[in-house]
């Protein structure tokens, strides 16, 4: 089990960015959350599978259609946290 934090720069408001975050999370079994930041970035903590997890960060690097992003940051996260679904949540 991996827990990740991920942080998507670009033009990831506005064009279904979280929406398809949460489609593409339980298409690949993973449990967190998704969000959209005062900044303008969107916020992903994901848990499950190693490659899951690795699948779901290659996919953020490009995210929907309309969406261009122009960074992804990803940290470890080494502190036990259990989510029990993959969900929408607001700042």
């Amino acid at each position: 089990m991996k827990t990740v934090f991920i942080k998507v720069y670009g033009k990831v408001q506005g064009v279904f960015f979280r929406q398809t975050t949460i489609a593409k999370a339980k298409e690949l079994s993973l449990t967190g959350y998704a969000l959209n930041a005062r900044d303008g970035t969107v916020e992903i903590m994901a848990q499950g599978m190693p490659e899951n997890i690795d699948q779901l960060i290659a996919w953020c690097h490009h995210g929907p259609e309309r969406a261009r992003v122009n960074k992804v940051d990803v940290q470890v996260v080494g502190e036990k946290i259990s989510f029990r679904s993959f969900e929408l949540r607001y700042p």
